[in-house]
């Protein structure tokens, strides 16, 4: 009898201790309070409604209770690809699958808004206004965020039954004021050259505190991409839309990410050289988008000129590229 109530006695320890080192689950309530103001923070800095946000924190994390969450801080499901930090291995589509993993999830969330920003497939959500968060959510599904067909759905019903929509209120409209120190240069290295040829620039159009100084090429205005830049970060620093931005540039069709040093026009580009050079001699290096890039002019018309069918071709050094 005395061995029974010792037997019973230790289970019942044995499971308390168990239950006590068991992490506690993370409320809605509490989700919502911790992650609300990164959220509208997010949405003045890169325009993506905190509602949306916080919703596919919640759809993708279980309220932070997931294991990516709990245990890589990754509250979006963002794999690897090419990333260079930390990571963390688990099932997920296939066996093992590699996931990012993050110091603190507030650094979740800004990757999150970095990788809508930086991809093309989703310029057009930032046509939509902040507080359309319905758009919002059907434009991710359509640009292929996630495979599920109730996608856009689940984002609409979380956002409404939490009250989300109120967040991009408070979001809606407020400034990011940042004081940025420029010191114009009036040498520079453009890309895309392939070479390390150094480009000097006789005509600088504006000399501002915004972060990118304009430039002037076959009378067309263009900025050069630092390190980080995104089409997104260029498209509000002029005040254009992105949908401008990319049809005033020929980049390659697969090109998400601007490089450090790739050219971008803030104006159409120009049908012809507008100078007294008519042809260049190709070095071999650059193909017929880059060459558009690199002398302003638009790459249809470039193409026609050299009767040329497939803008990825490289023509070969020494041959006469005509420019007008």
């Amino acid at each position: 009898m005395v061995k029974n109530i010792i037997l019973i006695s230790l289970i019942v320890l044995t499971g308390f201790s168990a239950f006590a080192d068991a992490p506690s689950r993370i409320s809605r309530e509490q989700y919502i309070e911790m992650w609300k103001d990164v959220a509208i923070r997010n949405m003045v800095e890169y325009k993506i409604p905190a509602s949306i946000t916080l919703a596919q924190g919640i759809l993708e994390s279980g309220y932070g209770n997931s294991d990516l969450a709990r245990e890589a801080n990754n509250h979006f499901g963002i794999k690897c690809h090419d990333w260079k930090g930390a990571k963390f291995f688990k099932d997920d589509d296939k066996k093992d699958e590699c996931f990012r993993s993050y110091k603190d999830a507030s650094e979740s969330y800004r990757d999150h808004s970095l990788f809508l920003t930086s991809r093309s497939r989703y310029a057009s959500l930032f046509e939509l206004k902040q507080t359309d968060y319905k758009g919002w959510a059907k434009g991710l599904k359509k640009a292929g965020y996630a495979t599920n067909p109730k996608y856009a759905d689940l984002l609409i019903d979380l956002i409404e039954k939490n009250d989300l929509q109120k967040f991009d209120k408070e979001g809606y409209g407020v400034e990011r004021i940042e004081e940025v120190e420029v010191k114009p240069s009036q040498e520079i290295v453009l890309k895309p050259t392939k070479t390390e040829t150094t480009v000097k620039e006789s005509t600088v159009v504006v000399k501002t505190a915004k972060t990118h100084q304009v430039f002037k090429r076959n009378k067309t205005k263009y900025v050069v991409a630092g390190k980080g830049d995104t089409f997104y970060r260029i498209a509000r620093e002029f005040e254009m839309t992105l949908s401008q931005l990319y049809n005033y540039n020929d980049f390659d069709k697969h090109k998400d990410v601007l490089e450090e040093g790739d050219i971008v026009y803030l104006q159409p580009k120009k049908g012809k050289s507008m100078a007294k050079e008519q042809r260049r001699i190709s070095d071999g290096t650059m193909n017929y988008i880059e060459i558009s890039q690199q002398e302003g002019i638009k790459l249809t018309k470039l193409m026609k000129k050299n009767n040329v069918t497939n803008p990825e071709v490289t023509p070969e050094k020494g041959k006469m590229i005509f420019l007008r």
